[in-house]
């Protein structure tokens, strides 16, 4: 029996090695991933199932030999089509629900508040390069002036001077920088490129470029589509003042970070409360999916801990929900915007080279557009459709009748001196004159802020329904969701209690540190726990006792004297313990 019992237990042990080599072995196994950067070229790195996030993104920063990567995240596409951003602390395997190989975009996450505060060439570059990619795809749109100088800076940052020997009269229609770029437009741009900035470096270009896009409306907007309450069509998004709400050319809400008290979502339906001119406010939106919306929460969360934090360590957990057991907990893990500003001035390294490349994606001289479009996959050039005017030309008169679109735009010039890079800044009204639009709506361009919907983070065909075909089915009417601040009560007193509970939270703590503050308050407080606490160690004792003593059948003398005793012993002791609390 003893050869039978080995051999039965050998078996087992064969069959359990079996059965975990291939969990084992799927443990060392290589995952290839492939990253695409800002230029449209791609790197690649294998990792491991345990491989988290961080690895990804240190491996793209040591390649461009990036230190100031706190601005930049990982994007990824699930096979729903709706996009991510890399969780740097979460494994890679357990996000990606694509198959293997994984295929993912290098792109800016967070945009520098202040390009002028970024201390090395190479970020600004990076950041250049991501900004005309959002021109290019109608994500920072803006007034016909503005776009014309950006236009402008492109050019120079990526041809130079202009040469009438190597420049022909339409060398402008060579290169598509906008998703309708009319031959006004172009006209403009050449104009620009020919008589103000003449004589920049690339580099200067650059920066003025990025000093012109940062005071945009639509600078660093990653647009959310959704329907509002009404059903109308509007696009949510996230910048360095706060949240901001387009709808046709218009951003009709512009709420700032200090002003938002929560973000938070159910199903569907994402929520936006928080104080705008001293009311409370509440703003309800519908997105096409579940993911789509907690998709848009993650990102606000992040958003509003990055620009609004001091510090990374006041950082919060934050839930989805009132309810603790209920809804989904994030929290933004990495170093805030004022902690990036500050490591960046004390980066004392030699600035590292620039490797600028003639990769002018959207050049129509070269067959490159049409194959980057067969490569990529993920983020494909889908260039909007030019409008049916695209190149005709619109005869007016020299002296009136223009529209919008044909405001001229006369800069200041620059200096010249490119060791001392001076971009151009906007005019202080111009500061204040936003300041005081920016509680209500403000046009923000001649034409509907319309992003390439391939680009959305939820994108679909623009040539299908575009933006509208994400909602399979009409938004419920006003009545069945909840509503801004005036139309819908359980809200509000939903938001009432929530400051209630805050109110009394900071008045009991207010308390204790006055309390607390005060060495006499502080004695008298001691000893009057030390009372309360002594009387309730005597009630205990003594209350017991008493019960057992009244309710028990001792009538003689001595059963008397026994319950006179005991209350003598207790009023001693008592009497005792009081008289040495003071």
């Amino acid at each position: 029996s003893f050869p039978l019992c080995s051999e039965t237990r050998t078996d087992r042990r064969m069959k359990m090695l079996r059965f975990r080599s291939p969990s084992i072995r799927s443990l060392d196994q290589e995952i290839l991933c492939t990253i695409r950067l800002l230029d449209d070229s791609e790197i690649s790195c294998s990792i491991q199932r345990d491989t988290k996030g961080q690895f990804l993104l240190d491996h793209v920063c040591n390649h461009y030999n990036l230190l100031e990567k706190d601005y930049f995240g990982i994007r990824y596409v699930d096979p729903e089509k709706q996009r991510h951003w890399l969780e740097p602390n979460k494994p890679v395997v357990r996000q990606m629900k694509s198959q293997q190989p994984y295929t993912m975009c290098f792109r800016v996450k967070f945009y520098p508040h202040e390009p002028m505060k970024i201390k090395e060439e190479l970020t600004r570059y990076l950041l250049y390069l991501q900004l005309k990619r959002d021109i290019y795809h109608g994500r920072l749109l803006c007034p016909f002036a503005e776009a014309a100088y950006l236009g402008a800076c492109i050019i120079q940052a990526e041809l130079g001077d202009y040469d009438p020997e190597e420049h022909p009269s339409d060398y402008i229609r060579d290169f598509k920088l906008f998703p309708k770029q009319s031959l006004k437009l172009e006209r403009k741009i050449m104009e620009i490129h020919k008589n103000e900035l003449r004589g920049q470096c690339a580099a200067l270009a650059e920066l003025n470029m990025l000093q012109r896009a940062h005071s945009l409306e639509t600078y660093g907007v990653d647009p959310h589509p959704c329907k509002d309450f009404t059903g109308s069509t509007a696009f949510l998004g996230f910048t360095a003042t706060g949240f901001v709400v387009f709808q046709g050319n218009k951003r009709i809400h512009l709420l700032k970070w200090a002003d938002v008290s929560k973000l938070k979502f159910e199903g569907k339906t994402f929520y936006v409360i928080g104080i705008q001119k001293e009311k409370k406010l509440v703003l309800t939106f519908h997105t096409s999916t579940p993911a789509a919306c907690k998709h848009l929460w993650k990102c606000g969360v992040e958003n509003q801990a990055f620009y609004k934090c001091a510090k990374s360590s006041q950082i919060k957990t934050v839930s989805s929900s009132n309810i603790f057991f209920k809804g989904s907990r994030f929290r933004y893990s990495g170093r805030v915007a004022k902690e990036v500003i500050e490591a960046s001035s004390k980066i004392l390294r030699e600035p590292p080279e620039v490797r600028r490349y003639a990769q002018f994606g959207q050049s129509r001289s070269y067959n490159s557009l049409s194959h980057k479009n067969l490569i990529m996959n993920m983020e494909p050039l889908v260039p909007a459709l030019p409008s049916t005017n695209e190149y005709e030309e619109t005869q007016q008169s020299p002296d009136g009748g223009n529209s919008a679109l044909g405001v001229d735009l006369q800069p200041p010039r620059v200096s010249m001196e490119t060791s001392n890079l001076r971009p151009q800044t906007p005019k202080p009204e111009d500061r204040l004159e936003e300041d005081d639009e920016s509680s209500g709506p403000l046009t923000i361009s001649e034409l509907t802020y319309s992003p390439c919907a391939s680009m959305l983070p939820t994108p679909v065909d623009d040539g299908q329904g575009g933006v509208d075909l994400l909602f399979s089915s009409p938004v419920q009417s006003p009545a069945r969701l909840l509503r801004e601040l005036h139309a819908d009560p359980d809200i509000q007193a939903q938001l009432e209690a929530e400051r209630e509970r805050d109110r009394a939270y900071e008045l009991l703590t207010s308390s204790l540190r006055l309390l607390s503050s005060n060495e006499r308050v502080n004695a008298c407080v001691l000893s009057m726990a030390r009372f309360i606490a002594v009387v309730m160690g005597v009630l205990l004792v003594t209350v017991p006792m008493l019960l057992l003593l009244l309710e028990s059948d001792i009538d003689s003398l001595q059963g008397k004297q026994a319950r006179m005793s005991v209350l003598t012993c207790e009023l001693i002791l008592y009497s005792v313990l009081t008289t040495g609390i003071f």
